[in-house]
This record gives C-alpha cells, sequence and structure tokens, in this order.
C-alpha cells in the first residue's frame, strides 16, 4: 500500500505575542517585548500549509491552544471574575499572565513524537505529546494537545494515542523537534533516530552549562517503548552540549532528516562518526545520505540566526526532494551560497522553496518548528478527520476565521484586556466547529 509522510502544522493563536519566554531561544529573547501580529502570524502559516499542499503533499492543520489560560491562573491562585484574574496577574505576576497567554504551541514539532506503523510492533501509529517540563508556558499545553491528536487522528484501528511522560526533569521530553526518521520508503520499516541533550540519571554525563538541554536519554527511551521500536531500528544521539550553548535549543535547529538522507552540521552531535556508522548499520541495504555541512561553510551563528537546519526537507510526489526554508535563509548570504551549491551536488536534494515565516522566526520557530510530521498509508489517512486536511477550500474558510478573529497588533499590555480573551474563546469555539474536533477545550468542558 502507498506510504507517504503527511505535516500538520500548527495554527498561530490569537494571542501570538512576544514576551521572551523561551531561555535558551536567541530568537525569542531578542525580540522580547515587541508588538507582534497575530493576523499576519496566523495567515503566513496558513499560506505556507496551502502551498506544501499545491506541491502535492499531504498537509494537515493542529488547533491551537486555549489562551489566555484562565484555568492555569486560577490554579495559581488569582481568583475572581476573568477579569480580575487577568489585572491581578498582570499587577503581580506578569511573566505568569505572560505565559499563561503564549501562543507556543504553534510549534507543533513540540506537540508529539509520532511514530508510523511500520515501525511498531502492533502495526499502528504512535502519538505520544511532549510534556515539554523545561518551560512553563510549554508544560501547561500536554492535556489539550492529546486532546486535539485524539480528534485528528481518530481512528483507533489505525492510531495509538499515549499520554505525557510524568512531568519531571528526568523525563523532560521536547517531541519531534528532536526526532528524526530515516528510511527507504515511509511504508517500509526504517531508523528511528532520537537525540537528547543530557543524562536525566546521571549528573556526570556532557551537559551543557550556559542553556538547558531539554530533552533527556531517558524520555527518549520511554517513548520509543511507548510506541513499540525494535532495538534494531532506533538510534539514541547525544547532542553536543557545546551548540546548545550557542543557542541550539532542540536538534532540528542544527540537524533535519527525511527518508535517506540527514542533513546536518558538523558540529551537531557527540561522537558522531560511530553514530553514524550505527544509522548506517540498522538502515541496512540502500542508499543512504549523510549531508555535513562544514563550519567553514556555514558559521553555527548563522545556522541559528537563519534557521537553516529547521528547514523541511520534503519528498513530491515526483520523487524529487526538495527544501522548504524560511527567507532568513535567502537572506543571508552564506546560507544562501551553501544552499545554491547544494543542489548542484549528488544528492537527492535538487530545489529550495523560500517562504516567508517572519512572525514565527522572530519569536523563535522555523518552517519545521511549524509542522508536526505523520508517515502513513492511505488506509490510515482515511482514518484522519477530513476536516483537519488542508486544501484551497479549506484554506479559504481558515483565512476567513483568521480575519473575522485576529487583531493585527498586540501588545503585552493587550494580554489582560478581558476584551482579548472573549474574542479568543469566540474565535476556538467556532474553530472546533470547522474542524470537527469536539469539546476539546477547558471552556467548552466546564
Amino acid at each position: 500500500m502507498h506510504a507517504f509522510e503527511a505535516n500538520f502544522d500548527g495554527l498561530v493563536g490569537p494571542t501570538h505575542n512576544y514576551a521572551g519566554l523561551s531561555f535558551g531561544n536567541v530568537a525569542s529573547q531578542s525580540n522580547a517585548q515587541a508588538v507582534s501580529n497575530p493576523k499576519a502570524a496566523a495567515l503566513q502559516g496558513l499560506d505556507k500549509m496551502l502551498s506544501v499542499r499545491q506541491l502535492g503533499l499531504v498537509q494537515g492543520v493542529l488547533a491551537p491552544q486555549q489562551r489566555p489560560d484562565i484555568p492555569t491562573l486560577r490554579q495559581l491562585g488569582f481568583g475572581g471574575n476573568d477579569a480580575n484574574v487577568l489585572q491581578k496577574a498582570y499587577e503581580t505576576a506578569p511573566h505568569l499572565l505572560m505565559a499563561c497567554c503564549s501562543a507556543s504551541s504553534m510549534w507543533t514539532a513540540n506537540a508529539a513524537t509520532v511514530s508510523p506503523s511500520a515501525d511498531s510492533a502492533d502495526g499502528k501509529v504512535h502519538f505520544t505529546p511532549a510534556n515539554l517540563v523545561n518551560k512553563f508556558h510549554r508544560a501547561i499545553e500536554h492535556g489539550v494537545t492529546g486532546r486535539i491528536l485524539k480528534a485528528t487522528f481518530a481512528d483507533p484501528r489505525h492510531f495509538a494515542h499515549h499520554d505525557a511522560l510524568p512531568a519531571h526533569e528526568m523525563f523532560g521530553d521536547e517531541g519531534a523537534a528532536n526526532h528524526t526518521r530515516l528510511c527507504r520508503d515511509y511504508g517500509q520499516a526504517g531508523v528511528q533516530l532520537f537525540v537528547y541533550g543530557q543524562h536525566g540519571s546521571d549528573p556526570s554525563a556532557p551537559k551543557p552549562s550556559r542553556y538547558p538541554a531539554r530533552q533527556t536519554l531517558e524520555a527518549s527511551q520511554a517513548v520509543a517503548r511507548l510506541h513499540q521500536l525494535d532495538e534494531g531500528n532506533t538510534v539514541f544521539v547525544q547532542q553536543n552540549p557545546d551548540v546548545i550553548d550557542q543557542g541550539v535549543f532542540h536538534n532540528d535547529v542544527i540537524a533535519v532528516g527525511n527518508q535517506n538522507v540527514l542533513f546536518y552540521h558538523e558540529q551537531a552531535f557527540l561522537d558522531t562518526q560511530a553514530k553514524l556508522e550505527e544509522i548506517r548499520h540498522k538502515f541496512g541495504d540502500g542508499e543512504l545520505h549523510f549531508i555535513k555541512v562544514p563550519t567553514e561553510s556555514v558559521s553555527l551563528e548563522n545556522a541559528v540566526r537563519s534557521y537553516l537546519f529547521n528547514t523541511q526537507i520534503l519528498t513530491l510526489p515526483s520523487g524529487e526532494m526538495v527544501i522548504i526554508a524560511p527567507t532568513e535563509c535567502q537572506e543571508n548570504p552564506q546560507v544562501s551560497a551553501y544552499l545554491e551549491s547544494l543542489v548542484t551536488r549528488n544528492t537527492p536534494i535538487t530545489k529550495v522553496h523560500f517562504f516567508n515565516v517572519k512572525q514565527s522566526m522572530q519569536n523563535g520557530g522555523g518552517p519545521a518548528c511549524l509542522r508536526l510530521r505523520v508517515a502513513m498509508n492511505e488506509q490510515e489517512l482515511a482514518g484522519v478527520n477530513a476536516a483537519t486536511l488542508i486544501d484551497q477550500s479549506s484554506h479559504a474558510s481558515l483565512s476567513a476565521w483568521v480575519n473575522k478573529h485576529y487583531r493585527d497588533r498586540l501588545t503585552l499590555d493587550d494580554l489582560r484586556d478581558t476584551a482579548l480573551l472573549n474574542e479568543s474563546l469566540t474565535a476556538l469555539d467556532e474553530l472546533t466547529q470547522l474542524l470537527n474536533l469536539g469539546s476539546v477545550y477547558p471552556f467548552q468542558r466546564d
């Protein structure tokens, strides 16, 4: 049966703002306090989704979180009516208000880890929502994320859903941002590559000293067990602590893979050569391309600044492999020159498409951050909630929804505005009907 990789992008939420919440993410911190444009951010994301669909690929959308998150603010001791909760949080703990208004769920590379049926012992596609314990504003996402995933991938004959891992630093899990899969064909068993930042239970093991390592080995191993993966098709690789300390907070900022291609910076991993040999051995017969980007060709600073590795590598229906890159790659002379040379070499990558996702980039996420990859076959696709799939019609409906409900200017002071809360809840209630999700949000379940 024909198999392929679908991309499910996160829809930017109505409270998209620049609060600078993500310590270790250079772009997030450097743009803190800037005025955001939620409407432009959501429309940019939708346009990217439609463009990928027009390339002939299956493209879906995942709904955002309920924000402002009034239930969490109440759990933290802010009482009264909703207006009082927002005002008290703003006056006494603005950092908590900002966290509970974050639209960071747009980066669905952190939503979950996904394993296709070809790799799982029970022949199902497995989903484990990431607990994201390293950042409070993201650690409050996984409950709703799990409900959205279940409403999107709804057929229990094809999809297995797990709870997030225990909310403890030993099991810090950042989802697919630290996971990739290499294979000959999407429908054949492949090699799942789990990249971790540190050992959660061994304080003497290598780890970064400046910025946190968000993914642990123990979390990666637990997800592999939950997804019923065989040791013969899993590889655990440690990210280089030195690059984490230079702003590479996830593996997808320094490496990305697709089918038989692993595209990585030479400083990305520890014990690189031995791990590449392990991957090659477990991959087995067939052509496998390791595309190493030397520091002399692209500095680590430029790789992080442009998000060269936070690009999407896609295989088109024709078999052609292309890169979806942010326009920042085009604007960076060193990175642009490298990409121009890359497509002329003897690798499967033949073309680069540039997309404007500046609202996301300014908050610390590129094209690959915005998507969750789900390898599946046609039978499994038939079990997906069809209302969540993007085509010309759904793109038009969702764009009209954004234009109706979203603001084109948002400051941090606006986050205490009860009008923004009401606008957001009204928008999300309508969205669940557009996407046929049911009651996934707390305000719909009270």
